[in-house]
């Protein structure tokens, strides 16, 4: 378990995924973490008894992007004609945000240090963004000459808007975790010790409610941010009608009613 690049850990409801490459600042480069991301979506969609996941980084960083010895050597994904090279982040690296992009149940991204290019990109491939003070990051292709080749064109505006996020991609200049909370690309920043404890509560707060619903309702939040209204009031209705008819759905109103603490099971 320890020498896998993808920790996985479950704590009763919660998935923990954990970067574990601090030799390299848990740099996304290789088919084994590839790989090991798609297989760990894989397991958790299928697992009905997963309702949240954190993702986190081993060491002293989140992630450190590409690995930039790599790029200077021309190995791997980043050796080969254009051609070559274009498959390879294809093949490679773009599995990541297509991964997650398909996880079914909300992921939090508990940031424990420096987030960079492909790094701070991963992280808003997550739900959910909480930064420890040690926390930067910085959406930093341009200043090893490259643009994002995983997304973050996509991903970067969503998460603060296009203005900050041209500013943040064209400067490749580093937020540190204040100045990300403000832009709102981070929903709190926590002191370091602090941090997993945090995210597990709020992954805690999440998986209390009914499993169904909450991957229902991160569908119809995900699709709702390329489709038209109504699109997702179709897709809305669709999921309210099996909604209306679980034994959660019967058990959330009756404990309401009853003043009591709901107990969902999933059914």
């Amino acid at each position: 378990m320890t020498n896998t690049p993808l920790k996985y850990e479950q704590r009763e409801h919660v998935a923990v995924l954990t970067l574990n490459d601090p030799a390299t600042r848990n740099a996304l480069t290789g088919e084994e973490i590839f790989s090991a991301f798609e297989q760990a979506v894989l397991r958790i969609n299928a697992d009905l008894d997963i309702r949240a996941v954190i993702l986190t980084g081993e060491g002293s960083a989140f992630c450190s992007g590409g690995n930039v010895r790599d790029m200077l050597a021309k190995k791997g994904m980043f050796g080969g004609t254009p051609q070559q090279i274009a498959e390879q982040y294809r093949t490679g690296i773009q599995r990541i945000p297509r991964a997650l992009w398909r996880l079914d149940v909300p992921c939090i991204a508990a940031v424990n240090g420096p987030a960079i290019g492909a790094g701070c990109d991963l992280a808003c491939m997550c739900d959910i963004r909480i930064a420890s003070e040690r926390a930067i990051f910085a959406e930093s292709f341009v200043r090893v000459g490259i643009v994002a080749g995983d997304g973050g064109a996509w991903l970067l505006p969503r998460a603060v808007g296009y203005s900050k996020a041209a500013e943040m991609a064209f400067t490749g200049e580093a937020l540190n975790a204040q100045a990300a909370l403000t832009a709102g690309l981070v929903s709190r920043v926590v002191a370091p010790e602090e941090l997993m404890k945090e995210a597990m509560a709020l992954a805690e707060r999440i998986a209390f409610n009914p499993p169904h619903v909450l991957r229902w309702t991160k569908r119809l939040m995900r699709e709702a941010q390329h489709e038209r209204l109504d699109t997702i009031l179709e897709m809305a209705a669709a999921y309210q009608s099996l909604a209306h008819q679980t034994a959660d759905h019967t058990e959330a109103v009756s404990a309401m009613l009853e003043k009591r603490t709901p107990e969902f099971k999933g059914r």
